[in-house]
This record gives structure tokens, sequence and C-alpha cells, in this order.
């Protein structure tokens, strides 16, 4: 049984979406988030302290965006992935990738200086510096857009869950009203997926849910 830890609509997100996209059986364990102050017993688990930790068998992961490709190539017949021969490859990497580094990174110090600081530590400055170098390397999927419908090409892969999960925190933070129609039109086609909603539903169960 792959089981994943989880706090609500934080990064591991990303590999709850790709279990329900694969329709993996899974345990879900819910922490409150930062759980490494909420859930200090969790840090027995993962010495980091961060989300997500997923344990298959011996392989134990923290990246969630390695973990889409982990569960598309090793229990998933590569569904989720483009393969080296496939058009898109260089396409699909790229965007496991950009999704985190350029699109999450930004925003996790949107989300610290505008609510997870105590009030005194808040910074209005950083916040929106941050805020605005997201949307600035968000014009990175606006350019994409305009050849492909998906990040890699023709069909939904992986590479959609890394950056759709940006976009996710992005409403969150209150910045989606400043995506361009084409983000906006892109952001709505991934919301719309059954095995979105599914992931939606299944983390406001309790800690000890399991999907089969």
């Amino acid at each position: 049984m792959i089981t994943l830890w989880h706090c609500r609509d934080a990064r591991s997100f990303r590999p709850l979406w790709a279990l329900e996209e694969l329709g993996l059986p899974y345990e879900l364990k819910l922490l409150p988030f930062p759980p490494r102050f909420h859930a200090r017993d969790y840090l027995d688990e993962n010495p980091l302290g961060t989300i997500p930790l997923l344990v298959d068998g011996e392989t134990r992961m923290t990246e969630s965006s390695a973990m889409i490709e982990y569960l598309s190539m090793r229990h998933g017949n590569g569904a989720l992935s483009v393969r080296p021969d496939e058009a898109g490859y260089g396409a699909y990497l790229n965007g496991l990738l950009y999704g985190e580094a350029t699109l999450t990174f930004p925003q996790t110090l949107v989300l610290r200086y505008t609510r997870l600081e105590p009030e005194d530590r808040r910074n209005p400055q950083v916040a929106g510096d941050y805020a605005r170098w997201f949307l600035a390397r968000l014009r990175g999927l606006d350019a994409r857009l305009e050849t492909a419908p998906f990040v890699a090409g023709e069909r939904f892969t992986g590479a959609d869950i890394s950056v759709a999960y940006a976009l996710l925190l992005a409403e969150t933070l209150d910045l989606s009203e400043q995506f361009s129609p084409a983000v906006t039109a892109y952001w709505a086609r991934m919301r719309d997926r059954p095995a979105f909603a599914r992931a939606k539903a299944a983390q406001a169960g309790t800690d000890r849910d399991v999907k089969a």
C-alpha cells in the first residue's frame, strides 16, 4: 500500500492528484500545516518536517514533482509520463520542474510573509515582490499554451499536475485574478478533471482514510 502524508492543498496535492489519475490504492494521512510545528511526531517519519512524504515499500520520497514521475512509471505504465522517444519529452521534463522551481517557489514567500509569519514579522514588500515574480514567470505557460493545449503537447501528463498545482496555490493566495485569459482557461480545464475533484474530496476526510 502506498502511503502519502498530506496537508490540504499543500505540495502533496500533486502526488494525491496523480494517485487519483492513475486509479491506484493508497492510504492518506492528513496533517495540520505546517506539520513540523503542529504534528511533532511526524518528524519521526520525515526528519525534514516537510510535506509531502510518500512511502512505497522501501521507497521514501519527499519531492512532490518527482513523485508524479515515480507513480506514473512504477505503478501506472507511464500513463502520466512522456517517454524519451516521444515528441514533447523535453517539454514534459521541463514542465515537471517549472511547476515547482519556477512557479511554486516564489509563492511560498508570498504565503509566508502574508499568512504564516506572526503579524509583526509579515512583510508586504517581500510578498508583493515575489507575487510579481510569480506572475512574470507565468508568461512561460502563456507562451506554451499558444502552441499546445497541455504543458507537454497534445495530452494531459504529470507536467500538467505539477504546473496546475502552482495555479491552485495562486488561487489560494488571491493571485488568480491576474491570470491571462489563456492561463485562466487552462486552469479551468485542469479543475474540471474528475481526478482533480476526487483528490479534493479525498483530502476532506480523516487522517486514517484509505482509498481503495
